[in-house]
């Protein structure tokens, strides 16, 4: 492991990007800014920029994943109404330039940006608008099976099949530039919400060419449309190829901002941090992702740049309440128990990271300074065991192979201690290994005999409705926690408006979830990036918002 002198000599390679990511994980939206044009034609890009992931894309089409290594493609190639400002955390213009509320939180006006094309020449307009939102609506209930990761049901709560319940009502077209969207209750995060990826706008064409809502084929153990191995957007990047090596963006000649320097981009995928580590070394790549404490201090220990997010992810044990004896709350707070969150912090996170006692990260208001935590006591967790009944019934135990994510450096590592932490006070552990892409998050996330499994949450945007809302807002089959005064709180916290009373609601919140134990929260990850000398600069995100239009290269 690194020492904190070498790690905190390394945190100052990134100061500037790391206060820059902090002020996006805590600021509020602000109004939309005028777009400007510059007087200059810069340089059209010329340059090569080969990026290190830790595993290939769950699918391309961002409406239907929710996997990090996925967005970090789309973001490049789609883009939604709205974004995030890096350095002040504002909603910013993108294809709205401007927009308004216009009946207390129940309709929301957008003004487009005029003469912006997708990729495949279809102009954007409010009728390319209005068509993903229906089309986000009306996913059919066979399809959502498909694919659990859909982001639409844990923002708007329902589809069209359930209109009463949702709360998107419709999409109005007013004018080829003018679009308004229309709820059927008050939403606070609404415009933060559609800065998440799975709601950038997609070419209506390319998606009825390559029927987008038939899952058809499957990649990486995922099940996929065309339209998800060949995404068109308007974004400053146009997808170019995917195969078993990498991906391919290519810059997009016509695209209405700033270009940047890049031309094209690679994303390697490396599932190990050492093979990651390497070939940055060797002159591979330019950067990777998600540097590991094994890795940290080589890479200090040759001068290498590297940038430390802000805390914006959740790492947790998941347990699911269908698989006896789970159900009974007793065995839940005896396996919190068993957790040594202090070792395993100390020995697989980067130092600075936090444990965590619930979902929401620190930072983020709704936080609990009091929320109700166990903490380790290995003995009463077998007293617990005791009284509940628990008679070694095995417990099947996934975790993944072959993957590393913000919030989970060292898969198999971490399942290894905490599995053995769990055996020491009585628990039957029977390990499930599966590989990422062999459809790992999937299999947690649908029905099945996954009694625990290791997983994560990494944020999006700065409201903790986005940490509870997709997790605890409704019944899941990766949990099977039903709490209806939780899911009806989450709901009531939704529509408040900022302030100490929505605080309050969440914070309450929090205290209900812990006390219930529906999962174990261990840590608050710092995830870690490195970078060549090739790169002056990295646009660093907490919530991985981070396009590649501004990266600077040096010359």
């Amino acid at each position: 492991m690194a020492s904190s002198k070498t790690r905190r000599l390394a945190k100052q390679c990134g100061a500037l990007l790391l206060v820059m990511g902090l002020a996006a994980c805590t600021g509020t939206p602000g109004p939309a800014p005028s777009s400007s044009t510059s007087s200059s034609t810069p340089a059209a890009p010329t340059q090569t920029f080969n990026f290190g992931t830790a595993s290939m894309p769950l699918g391309l089409d961002p409406a239907m994943t929710a996997d990090s290594e996925a967005y970090r493609v789309t973001r490049q190639v789609l883009e939604g109404l709205v974004g995030v400002d890096g350095s002040t955390g504002q909603t910013t213009a993108l294809l709205a330039t401007e927009w308004q509320d216009s009946n207390n939180g129940l309709s929301y006006d957008f003004t487009l940006r005029e003469g912006v094309r997708f990729h495949d020449g279809t102009p954007f307009d409010a009728a390319a608008v209005c068509a993903n939102f229906n089309r986000w609506f009306t996913f059919p209930a066979a399809l959502r099976k498909q694919a659990p990761g859909i982001s639409f049901q844990g923002v708007f709560k329902a589809y069209s099949d359930e209109p009463v319940f949702s709360i998107y009502k419709d999409c109005a077209v007013q004018a080829p530039n003018k679009v308004q969207i229309n709820l059927t209750r008050p939403f606070t995060g609404f415009l933060q919400a559609l800065t998440l990826p799975a709601f950038a706008i997609s070419s209506p064409t390319a998606l009825e060419a390559q029927k987008a809502n038939i899952l058809d084929t499957v990649r990486n153990g995922q099940a996929v449309s065309a339209y998800a191995a060949h995404p068109v957007g308007t974004g400053p990047f146009k997808f170019g190829s995917w195969d078993d090596q990498k991906v391919t963006l290519t810059t997009n000649e016509a695209y209405w901002g700033n270009r940047g320097q890049i031309a094209t981009i690679n994303f390697i995928p490396y599932d190990r941090a050492e093979t990651r580590q390497q070939a940055l070394l060797d002159g591979k790549i330019d950067a990777y992702d998600l540097v590991t404490p094994g890795t940290f201090d080589q890479l200090v220990k040759k001068g290498v740049q590297i940038i430390q997010r802000d805390p914006f992810s959740v790492m947790y044990l998941g347990i699911n309440q269908a698989v006896a004896p789970l159900e009974k709350l007793e065995v839940r707070q005896a396996i919190e128990m068993a957790i040594d969150k202090e070792t395993l912090i100390r020995r697989f996170f980067i130092d600075n990271t936090a444990q965590a006692s619930q979902f929401v990260p620190p930072k983020l208001s709704g936080f609990n300074n009091n929320a109700p935590s166990l903490g380790y006591n290995p003995e009463k967790a077998k007293e617990l065991l005791k009284k509940a009944g628990y008679d070694g019934e095995p417990l099947k135990f996934y975790y993944p192979l072959n993957a590393t994510r913000a919030y989970l450096p060292t898969p198999e590592k971490i399942y290894a201690e905490i599995s053995r932490q769990l055996v020491a006070v009585g628990i039957n552990v029977k390990p499930v290994p599966i590989d990422w892409e062999d459809g790992y998050l999937q299999k947690v996330q649908s029905p099945g005999d996954h009694a625990l499994h290791l997983l994560g949450w990494n944020g999006s945007y700065a409201d903790a409705d986005n940490f509870l809302g997709p997790l605890f807002g409704e019944q899941r089959a990766e949990f099977n926690y039903f709490d209806a005064d939780v899911f009806h709180k989450i709901e009531r916290a939704r529509a408040l408006p900022s302030g100490d009373g929505r605080n309050t609601e969440y914070q309450s919140i929090n205290a209900a979830i812990a006390a219930s134990v529906p999962a174990v929260p261990i840590a608050f990850p710092i995830s870690a990036l490195a970078l060549s000398n090739k790169v002056e600069s990295y646009p660093a995100s907490p919530v991985l918002n981070e396009v590649f239009t501004n990266v600077r290269l040096k010359p």
